[in-house]
């Protein structure tokens, strides 16, 4: 799969680093006087490309990503580089792995020696785009924006990377061609135009420009794992609808279409659904509303997008010489949250405006650059389960397994959508903390709550009302799944032992801002 191209930290490398520098003193101690003639017009070719190297920049950031299974705390600070580049409104643009949780973050010009401070402005992190606003805007005043075409490249087309790769220090440049153009799948639901180049790019070249001619087609965003030159750009079709998007200062995301589809290309299937040859589309294998009235039903077929044909493998040309999933087409016609689409339904066409969204609300959600709730209550703490929670399960085939054999909702429940408005699954992220409280019960992390005192709990807000709210002498807790022993707690105790378990384990707060509201919001009902 394609992998981000954000670099570990300068320090990793050091010690080539510094091979390279005392090499690059040795070739300046040696370079011969250049003489007057050195000063001659600057030849076009080169104009442009100092131009370009002149808008690239390179991105430092320092980074606190969440902990997931310490969600009171954040992970070390990790310290990596990637690129940039110089767009216009005095802002750099870049990739959003490459800032995502950033806590600081600098650039530096080609060939300069000083960094400036910069912030996030914007992040889409499912396109994988950021925007930059520097402290400094004196550093824009001598480098002007880098132009961007106005179409998509063409196959073969020469091009070039920049960027600052593993391997150096200084700005890089590699020549390679076009390859393909497909609209694929980016990060979380979103989908987009990409652009695969054989210039060889690597980890660091994250966020620089792609250019053909003297402008740029794209930005540099990840690789193929595994595979040699085969590097991945977004195009600049996706960034102006991206910059678009943030104009208002908040990013909306890209609309799409999350119905299950299936391709028309099976003589069986025709004779089935009774099509004649002349339909072509894609046949609807599940749909994504529940409701009666969502417009689409199991085995209709989509037949075209606005007016443009779809044909049984759900693609659309685009131009003479490129074919695109028909969803492409979603980005560029959608209106109000819905996209004409033509069906065939029991051998009749109809028109109907097809409703379409920027996420899909997922009962395991990705954090998406936010850090998780949480809530301390006696030695137990309680978190959401995201996606960044069951990742850490991912690779590993034994506790995936148990899970399932448990029948614990983090393995039977991936994927789900909520079943109903603000359903989440909330679980023990972590070990007890050490105490007396805890004496005589099996470790509960992993484990996700099934009910508080007899209530079946909603969500983590729901979960700390309860606690809120209790009277009864004890709290019962029972989890999700087979074979969980259930705790049974002083409820007094656990309140009581509360702020002495936080002070001995270095944690500064009993819960994120969101559950403490709930919890504090007691003294305010009476």
């Amino acid at each position: 799969m394609p992998l981000p191209l954000r670099f570990p930290s300068a320090r990793q490398v050091v010690s080539l680093s510094a091979v390279l520098i005392f090499s690059a003193s040795l070739a300046l101690a040696y370079e011969p006087a250049k003489s007057d003639a050195a000063a001659s017009p600057v030849p076009a070719a080169d104009a442009k490309s100092n131009a370009v190297e002149n808008a690239v920049v390179k991105v430092f950031a320092t980074m606190r990503y969440p902990d997931a299974y310490k969600p009171w705390t954040k992970q070390a600070p990790t310290e990596a580089t990637g690129t940039g580049v110089i767009i216009e409104g005095k802002r750099i643009l870049t990739n959003a792995h490459v800032v995502l949780y950033a806590s600081q973050v600098q650039v530096q010009a080609n060939q300069a020696g000083d960094k400036i401070s910069a912030t996030v402005e914007s992040i889409a992190q499912g396109i994988d785009l950021a925007v930059l606003k520097l402290d400094d805007e004196s550093f824009f005043d001598t480098r002007p924006p880098l132009p961007r075409a106005g179409t998509l490249p063409d196959i073969k087309d020469a091009v070039l990377a920049y960027g600052y790769p593993t391997g150096g220090t200084s700005l890089s440049i590699t020549k390679g061609i076009v390859s393909r153009i497909e609209f694929t799948g980016y990060n979380l639901s979103a989908s987009g135009l990409r652009i695969q180049i054989d210039a060889a790019i690597n980890p660091g070249n994250s966020g620089g420009p792609a250019v053909v001619g003297d402008k740029m087609i794209g930005l540099a965003f990840s690789h193929l794992g595994g595979a040699q030159n085969i590097g991945y750009i977004i195009p600049n079709e996706e960034i102006e609808l991206f910059l678009k998007d943030v104009a208002d200062g908040k990013y909306d995301g890209k609309p799409a279409m999350f119905d299950g589809l299936q391709t028309l290309e099976n003589p069986a299937l025709r004779t089935y659904l009774k099509l004649g040859k002349d339909v072509e589309g894609m046949v609807v294998h599940e749909t994504y509303g529940s409701d009666a009235d969502y417009p689409l039903k199991e085995w209709d077929v989509i037949t075209k997008i606005g007016d443009t044909k779809i044909d049984d493998q759900g693609m659309i040309k685009l131009g003479a010489n490129l074919r695109v999933r028909f969803q492409y087409l979603i980005q560029q016609i959608a209106k109000n949250g819905k996209v004409p689409i033509t069906i065939v339904r029991g051998g009749k066409e109809q028109a109907i405006d097809l409703p379409v969204s920027a996420d899909r609300p997922l009962l395991i959600p990705d954090l998406k650059g936010s850090y998780p709730s949480y809530f301390v209550f006696g030695p137990l703490v309680f978190s959401t389960v995201t996606a960044q929670f069951t990742g850490g399960f991912s690779g590993n085939a034994g506790a995936l397994n148990a899970l399932s054999i448990l029948a614990s909702p983090l393995s039977t429940r991936r994927g789900d959508l909520p079943a109903f408005p603000g359903e989440e699954l909330v679980v023990v992220s972590s070990p007890f903390f050490p105490h007396k409280l805890a004496k005589g019960y099996g470790q509960p992390a992993t484990h996700v709550v099934k009910t508080v005192n007899g209530t079946t709990i909603k969500n983590l807000a729901h979960l700390v009302e309860v606690l809120r709210d209790a009277k009864d002498e004890f709290v019962t807790l029972e989890f999700e799944g087979r074979s969980m022993e259930a705790l049974v707690f002083n409820r007094k105790d656990m309140i009581a032992a509360t702020d002495e378990i936080l002070t001995d384990n270095g944690v500064r707060a009993q819960g994120s801002a969101d559950t403490l509201a709930v919890w504090n919001a007691k003294a305010a009902a009476k």
